[in-house]
């Protein structure tokens, strides 16, 4: 078996992000659209990478379960690099937090219990997320210890990416 690099979102960061730790390991390029991955991986396959393509919704955990399994079939995963994304220009408030927030979380999940000793991940963020002022220490420190879902935070003590956190995983923005 080789290892393996994940990379979610084919786009053009995610690629240059790959050939530049990928060199002889296997690369699974995963985006929503199989059509980007297919492109993305003939551009990596032309320079000499071993690739292949998956579709993946970031804010299915169904979709990154097997996206995860499909990887661990290959290898062992070295490196997971997550730059799909969308942006205010391109999406609503809600996609925004589905991909952006609950699918970072998911990938993060998922391929954090599978990656191999000394593996690592890069999550790319676009500057939308810098639109806010900057955290007070006592936000870090919350921040730092609260529990994974963020269930004590609800932006009523202070704002956090836009204070629906709770309210994405437990109340009127959930998943259905």
């Amino acid at each position: 078996m080789s290892d393996v690099t994940v990379v979610i979102g084919a786009g053009q960061i995610g690629q240059a992000i790959a050939r530049r730790v990928s060199a002889g390991k296997h690369v699974l390029l995963a985006d929503l659209h199989q059509g980007n991955a297919d492109a993305a991986a003939e551009v990596l396959a032309n320079a000499g990478f071993e690739v292949s393509t998956a579709t993946i919704d970031v804010s299915s955990r169904e979709s990154v379960h097997v996206l995860a399994e499909t990887a661990t079939a290959l290898g062992d995963i070295t490196g997971v690099i997550h730059a799909a994304g969308v942006s205010p220009s391109q999406a609503t408030p809600e996609a925004i937090l589905a991909v952006d927030l609950y699918g970072t979380a998911l990938v993060l999940e998922e391929f954090g219990n599978i990656i191999a000793p000394g593996g690592s991940c890069v999550v790319i963020a676009s500057q939308s997320g810098h639109r806010l002022g900057a955290l007070t220490a006592q936000q870090d420190a919350a921040l730092a210890t609260m529990s994974p879902y963020g269930a004590f935070i609800t932006g009523s003590d202070f704002l956090m990416d836009g204070g629906v956190t709770a309210s994405y995983f437990f109340g009127e923005l959930a998943p259905s």
